[in-house]
């Protein structure tokens, strides 16, 4: 039977448990060893399983095979989401601020941004090649994304996860830093004008309270967010294939 995280815990801390205090179950003779053999076994396994935690308590990292969950299916994502740089850029220099050298710049904008935190409807990811700021209208995006999310995923009968963002505002400098080891940034970036980020589509933040869900129906569920907010002109949307995200430019 599928164990949760959770219940991998447990087993560990109760098998450790027997181990330390001799409370092996009540037997005689040979079936005693085997017994106790069979609990140092189980406590092995358990203790070699590494469990990826955040920094808040939640799980973070790959999926275990877990629950499926109803998904409509919009298409292969990767033509669904096929939004040019070219058009996002053009949202967002009409949107955005101007590009910034550094961070002390962010206080000196033409355009108000707002720095970004971890909230109730999405984690940011340890950013290391931008800065944690939005303008107005993209951070509501972003929240508006989250929060739908959540919303689907718990109208399909599960819940304890949210989007993970991975990248936000980036200065010249970043860029050029990324295009070393990422091919698909580019010079002329949308990040740069504080309007667009990325969401990642491998990563979902569980906060170990709820039943494990198959990462594949995470990532198309996200699709299906991102497919209604573009239809209603709310976002462009590139499916990244090489940085596993989606990269998205608000547009009003």
């Amino acid at each position: 039977m599928l164990k949760t995280v959770p219940a991998l815990r447990h087993s560990l801390q109760g098998c450790l448990a027997m181990l330390l205090l001799g409370t092996v179950p009540a037997c005689s003779g040979s079936n005693e060893e085997n017994v106790l053999d069979t609990v140092r076994a189980s406590a092995s396994a358990a203790a070699a399983t590494e469990i990826p935690v955040t920094d808040d308590g939640g799980y973070s990292g790959p999926e275990l095979l877990g629950l499926r969950i109803r998904i409509n299916n919009i298409g292969p994502l990767a033509q669904v989401f096929n939004d040019l740089n070219s058009e996002q850029l053009r949202y967002a220099k009409k949107l955005g601020i101007e590009p910034i050298t550094d961070l002390n710049k962010t206080y000196f904008t033409k355009r108000p941004v707002i720095r970004l935190y971890s909230n109730e409807a999405y984690a940011l990811d340890s950013l290391t090649h931008s800065l944690p700021y939005l303008v107005p209208e993209a951070e509501r995006l972003l929240c508006r994304i989250g929060m739908n999310f959540i919303d689907s995923l718990k109208s399909r009968g599960a819940g304890g996860y949210r989007i993970k963002v991975t990248s936000v505002l980036r200065t010249a400098a970043s860029v050029r830093e990324l295009r070393k080891v990422n091919v698909n940034a580019t010079e002329e970036s949308t990040h740069q004008y504080g309007t667009t980020f990325d969401i990642s589509y491998s990563d979902f933040p569980h906060d170990l309270s709820t039943p494990v869900v198959e990462q594949e129906d995470l990532k198309n569920l996200l699709g299906e967010v991102l497919a209604d907010l573009r239809r209603d002109s709310c976002c462009l949307v590139k499916y990244e294939k090489t940085s596993p995200c989606f990269h998205i430019t608000v547009t009003r």
